[in-house]
């Protein structure tokens, strides 16, 4: 797959996940599979560049080319220099968020909001394909609501435009991340356009990456949710996509080795108190699932350095790793707690 210059590995993307997807999430990806991935959102509004929050954002220092950035915002000027100072700081693809279902967001006309007003979309998107001599993709909804599905009309004006490429997610605003996403919209999208279409929304399991690029026609699945402690989901929809078979489930040293390779670089790029904070959900989602968990995990959340968590995590794996478990998260069958282990 191919968006603009640059020539992907695959066709697996990670979503965009606003205090998920920073430098260390996305590089733990793509070690571990994704042919691309999309930062968090970075606001349009230039009051905001020097921010420690921002520039941080804006580092990609030993990231894996290419390297997508996604701003967010309702005013054209605004996000074209928004556009610019991100290319200026290592940027080689802009992703336009017209996507986000977050109140915060839709309350000041930006993300999936903006789908309801078309002719601010298209100034939008002229203003900063123009400013900016990278590739420009777009992420949206398939509507505001289900009354008011547009996704095909604003594809297509995308596309006349000269966007790139476009990920859809399966659900519109008023949808949030409730009930099941639909691929109807985003296969009619596929027909209707010619340039590269990333289907998005409920992608768990490798078979149902294959269902939805087989249903769709769709050049490409982002996956968000799914990734969140599970970062080889990748890797495994990788193999199953070129083989039909499954990878080996993880073992707990793996998970383990992964985890505190990945907690390290939150803690070097963060700095230890915010790091150490930023990590505590990295680890929720890791151990989810493995047995005695949920008490780990209250227990990790009370802990406040980075030497206490990282003993915490040595004594649970530990004691896990006696047992030579493995996880496994398509077939297993939970216990009362709601907890899997299987061997």
């Amino acid at each position: 797959m191919h968006i603009g210059p640059y020539k992907l590995r695959n066709n697996l993307v990670v979503a965009p996940m606003a205090g998920v997807t920073d430098r260390p999430f996305r590089m733990l990806c793509k070690k571990l599979g994704a042919g691309l991935a999309v930062s968090e959102m970075v606001t349009s509004n230039s009051l905001l560049y020097g921010s420690a929050k921002t520039l941080r954002r804006a580092n990609h220092e030993g990231e894996v080319e290419p390297i997508s950035v996604q701003i967010a915002g309702a005013d054209p000027k605004m996000m074209a220099e928004a556009a610019k100072y991100n290319v200026d700081h290592g940027a080689q693809i802009i992703d336009i968020n017209m996507g986000c279902p977050a109140k915060k967001i839709c309350n000041v006309m930006a993300g999936s909001a903006l789908l309801k007003d078309e002719p601010l979309v298209a100034q939008i998107l002229k203003a900063v394909v123009a400013a900016v001599n990278v590739p420009v993709t777009l992420k949206i909804r398939t509507g505001w609501d289900k009354q008011n599905r547009n996704a095909i009309a604003v594809a297509k004006m995308a596309e006349d435009i000269g966007v790139q490429a476009l990920a859809m997610h399966g659900r519109t605003r008023a949808c949030a991340y409730m009930g099941d996403a639909e691929y109807d919209t985003i296969a009619e999208v596929k027909q209707a356009t010619r340039i590269p279409i990333i289907a998005n929304g409920d992608i768990t399991t490798p078979e149902k990456a294959k269902f939805v690029l087989d249903y769709t026609g769709a050049d490409a699945v982002m996956i968000g949710r799914a990734a969140q402690g599970r970062p080889w989901i990748f890797r495994e929809i990788e193999y199953y996509l070129s083989t039909g078979a499954h990878m080996p489930a993880p073992e707990v040293n793996e998970i383990r080795s992964v985890m505190l390779a990945h907690l390290h670089d939150l803690y070097d790029f963060y700095g230890d108190l915010t790091g150490m904070r930023v990590a505590r959900k990295h680890i929720s989602w890791y151990t989810k699932g493995l047995k005695d968990s949920a008490n780990f995990r209250h227990a990790m959340n009370q802990l406040q350095t980075i030497d206490s968590q990282l003993a915490a995590i040595n004594d649970f794996f530990n004691h896990l790793q006696q047992q030579n478990m493995r996880i496994q998260y398509a077939t297993e069958e939970a216990d009362a707690t709601g907890e899997v282990l299987a061997a």
